[in-house]
């Protein structure tokens, strides 16, 4: 009972965290729901630059690659083998995964540093790089541990649970705490950064930090309780 209490007393804090509030938001009521439109724009943006990217590259494909085919070719490679070291030989079906997770937050923080979201007004609050807001931190880690658990179970089923009594059931208690408190320490792997080259550097070091703690867990996970 202590243990289902101490969980969802994580849960609870990372909701908590989602809901924390520093100076002015813009928002906008879609149905019964209040939400940062500043977070939405931005977000959307990050990922039309990156599928509108993607889509002028590898729509028609070339024998002898151009430089941005070149390019995207590097990065997926990249991706693969950081998915490769940390998952093992069964990383195929989630390098997506951990490649969103990358290419969003790189993407996030450069824009941060090199779009001029300042000039564009709003009623209230101003634009900025997604990952500048800890609800898309947040949402980003909890993303990351519902992968976590569904890797485990996909791969053991409901054996997956007999890790938690590993190596003693006395443990019990601590190996589900560890479980639940998991996403917390993906949060701090994202901190806005506000000199720019500095920010530029840095922005490419955060990402990769979670792209492979991400990997990592999803890896022990998949594997077994170390």
């Amino acid at each position: 009972m202590n243990v289902l209490s101490c969980s969802i007393n994580t849960l609870k804090g990372l909701y908590d965290i989602s809901g924390v509030e520093v100076g002015q938001h813009f928002y906008w009521q879609i149905g019964g729901f209040q939400v940062h439109a500043q977070v939405l724009i931005t977000s959307w943006v990050v990922i039309a630059i990156l599928l509108g990217s993607a889509t002028l590259v590898v729509r028609n494909p070339q024998t002898i690659p151009t430089d941005g085919q070149n390019f995207f070719e590097y990065v997926l490679e990249f991706i693969r083998d950081v998915s490769k070291t940390q998952i093992g030989e069964e990383y195929g079906s989630w390098v997506p995964f951990i490649g969103t997770m990358f290419l969003f937050i790189f993407v996030s923080n450069w824009s941060g540093a090199l779009l001029p979201w300042k000039i564009i007004q709003l009623p209230h609050g101003e634009l900025a790089a997604p990952t500048n807001d800890i609800n898309t931190t947040v949402a980003l880690a909890l993303l990351t541990s519902v992968a976590y658990f569904y890797a485990g179970l996909t791969k053991k089923g409901l054996g997956y649970f007999g890790k938690y009594i590993q190596p003693t059931p006395i443990l019990l208690p601590i190996n589900i705490l560890e479980d639940f408190t998991k996403p917390l320490s993906l949060i701090p792997s994202i901190v806005p950064i506000p000199v720019m080259f500095l920010g530029l550097f840095t922005s490419g070091i955060q990402a990769l930090i979670f792209a492979t703690l991400a990997a990592a867990y999803i890896g022990e996970s998949m594997e077994g309780h170390h």
